[in-house]
């Protein structure tokens, strides 16, 4: 008698299913198999989303069956998975792998396109990559799969958010090709990689030819404070009109405000990384607004283009739109590209006391130092959402105001302040649906929340809407950051620093990201940008202690010290130190961190145990930044897992350094817990676990 056992295995091969354009499924001899039913569709095609991890069944039930009690909807995913299985099983074994609460698909079975672009281009298999690219062209990802949200909204929104998230992807794969000089094809390959992102819409975000261009604020021929107004607002209104155009990268309005006044347009055009400048005066005659506008190349300070525009006070969105249309045209007779013109604007308010304020406010907010100017930015807001309470851009604005005030300025009640954020963010969004900005600082309460995994839906959401704002870039890498995946942060952060070169505080994030990476060198340069542009210069201390110069080290971290009360503030509900108490305090700290000697690590790891006990705040990031930096992980426990908060969540980036003695936070027994606590594990399971650690 012959066994089970005995009987011959079916030599199976794996199936192919295509993810970009139509959903299809092709058998291993080419042929298609039919895959009938909407979510039976949906199934196989979000597990193919996630190669090689395995997804929540809770998490697949509520996308796929939203608004179902639990209970339902995990059936109905049995059963439309039983479904899958047998009109799969003439082609294919049973391709999935996972238990009772995780499902995912078994890579020796099921292929994809995606799988394979992404493999051609870490195999460093570039006419492979070309080729696939080709084939790929601009068709989106799964095409059709949630036409009139056939599937819910649920599904809907993650869909479009792999869609960007894999777009980021492909961007991030070729970059690292294009930035490694040791490709012999390197003039190939960018001829041809790139070529082929351009066809998607996608910019490689080191891109050669880029049309980058920064507009300076307007100089005023007389001191009027009406016109000066009017000036804050042309500035401000021209940067969001022309950063709608695909063809332009625009310089945040962070970096060029400093250049209000210059005496090179070559060497201002250097520091914001941009070939061309926009510059201009207003004056006034009698009620005619008049504006000389003229385009500069950086390369030269040539002018290539000038032109005056004559309008009313009182129409300024009238006059705006015809600069930006008029500068467009331009740009593109000048560089002879075909830029397509911005679209035309909606107003953000029809009442030019609201706008004034929002303006006023605005500025004050940006410039975030200093004492008493948050306040005063908030107040100039609210004052603006009284006069016009449907205002979105000024909700955004205020929500900004909030998390700097909870993040600047030595605070009392940070929680308190996330909150009313988190309340004008969602104001803001109910008023635009566009206002991308305000989703990613809604993200900020999701992290206080101890959920990141709601945060970077938020932020992926973001960038969808936003994708050349420098503030969305950069929240988003930073979330990516805090959670480990520094590839994926970086070209995120590097975008941010190319379009806002004079904002200090984007170098942080950059510096961060390098060490992380092992780049000590690239990490001591951001470092040391953050420190010309008159930031704290802790982080090119820790950085230059990775280099081995720890003596140098030492005296940078020491430096910091200048900039007590200036940019730095004491933490909350305490008096500032001033004399031998301050030069004693700032010694201890920098020789702790950065001389790699145990006795000073421990005499500082005693003063943030008594600063833990005694401060205001007990989780204040002058107690959980130096415990990171110190590999004190007891300390790290206690305070980022128990408390987030807006000023101590940018701690979390300098967890994932593979470096003494920051590693030991990672390498402790009691990290995954700690991870699961704060809801890391949850972000992990949907967007990648770190290289540092292995998935579990």
């Amino acid at each position: 008698m012959s066994s089970v056992a005995n009987l011959p295995v079916k030599p199976w091969k794996p199936i192919k299913v295509q993810l970009f354009g139509r959903f299809r499924v092709r058998a291993a001899n080419g042929s298609e198999v039919d895959i009938s039913g909407k979510r039976v569709r949906a199934l196989l095609a979000m597990l193919c989303l996630h190669p090689g991890e395995a997804i929540e069944r809770e998490e697949i039930s509520q996308l796929l069956w939203q608004g179902k009690f639990r209970a339902q909807a995990r059936a109905s995913l049995r059963q439309t998975l039983l479904e899958l299985k047998q009109q799969l099983s003439e082609v294919c074994d049973d391709p999935f792998l996972g238990g009772r609460e995780q499902l995912a698909i078994r890579a020796d079975l099921v292929g994809s396109d995606l799988i394979d672009l992404f493999q051609a281009l870490s195999k460093c298999q570039y006419e492979s990559a070309h080729s696939q690219l080709q084939t790929i062209g601009t068709q989106a990802l799964l095409e059709g799969l949630d036409n009139g949200q056939d599937l819910g909204l649920a599904f809907a929104e993650y869909l479009d958010t792999k869609r960007s998230q894999i777009d980021a992807q492909l961007v991030q794969a070729v970059d690292q090709i294009l930035n490694d000089t040791s490709v012999r094809k390197l003039d190939y390959i960018r001829s041809c990689l790139r070529d082929t992102l351009q066809q998607r819409g996608q910019d490689s975000t080191t891109q050669e030819g880029l049309i980058r261009i920064a507009v300076l604020p307007f100089a005023l021929q007389e001191a009027d404070e009406s016109l000066q107004l009017f000036a804050n607002g042309l500035f401000e209104e021209l940067i969001t009109t022309l950063a709608q155009i695909p063809q332009l990268r625009v310089a945040g309005r962070g970096s060029a405000r400093q250049f209000a006044s210059y005496t090179s347009a070559i060497d201002t055009a250097f520091k914001l990384k941009v070939t061309n400048l926009v510059e201009g005066a207003i004056r006034q005659q009698d009620s005619t607004i008049i504006v000389h506008a003229a385009l500069l190349d950086g390369a030269d300070g040539c002018q290539s283009w000038s032109g005056r525009f004559d309008g009313q006070a009182d129409d300024l969105f009238s006059l705006q739109q015809t600069l930006a249309a008029t500068l467009t045209e331009e740009l593109g007779l000048v560089l002879k590209r075909q830029i397509k013109p911005p679209p035309v604007r909606q107003r953000s308010t029809v009442n030019k006391d609201a706008y004034s304020l929002y303006l006023q406010g605005r500025a004050l907010t940006v410039r975030a130092i200093g004492d008493g100017v948050l306040a005063k930015a908030i107040e100039l807001l609210e004052a603006a959402l009284e006069i016009d309470p449907d205002f979105a851009a000024c909700w955004t604005a205020l929500a900004e105001a909030h998390v700097y005030t909870a993040v600047f300025t030595p605070c009392l009640d940070r929680l308190g302040q996330s909150q009313k954020m988190a309340y004008c963010a969602k104001r803001a969004i109910e008023l635009d649906p566009k206002q991308g900005h305000a989703r990613s600082m809604l993200g900020i309460q999701r992290w206080t929340e101890n959920d990141p995994l709601g945060a970077l839906d938020l932020a992926f959401e973001a960038y969808s809407l936003e994708p050349n704002n420098p503030d969305v870039l950069l929240r988003l890498g930073s979330f990516l950051l805090y959670i480990g995946r520094t590839r994926e942060a970086l070209p995120y952060i590097q975008a941010a620093v190319d379009q806002d070169p004079v904002n200090g505080r984007n170098y942080a994030m950059l510096s961060v990201a390098q060490l992380n990476l092992g780049n000590i060198d690239s990490a001591i340069e951001a470092g040391k940008s953050m420190v010309d542009l008159g930031l704290p210069s802790m982080w090119l201390g820790v950085a230059t202690a990775a280099s081995g110069d720890r003596k140098l080290a030492v005296d940078q971290y020491r430096q910091t010290m200048k900039l007590m009360n200036k940019t730095m503030f004491p933490p909350a509900g305490s008096k500032p130190l001033s004399g031998a108490a301050l030069i004693a305090f700032w010694e201890t700290a920098a020789r702790g961190v950065c001389s790699g000697k145990i006795i000073p690590r421990k005499l500082y790891c005693a003063l943030l145990d008594h600063l833990h006990k005694t401060l205001h705040d007990p989780y204040d990031i002058s107690i959980v930044q130096p415990a990171i930096w110190m590999g004190y992980s007891d300390m790290v426990f206690k305070t980022l897992g128990k408390q987030i908060t807006p000023a101590n969540m940018p701690c979390m980036m300098s967890l994932w350094a593979d470096i003494e003695p920051i590693r030991q936070t990672r390498l402790h027994p009691d990290f995954l817990s700690f991870a699961k606590r704060i809801g890391l594990v949850a972000a992990w399971d949907r967007y990648g676990w770190p290289d540092l650690l292995p998935s579990v």
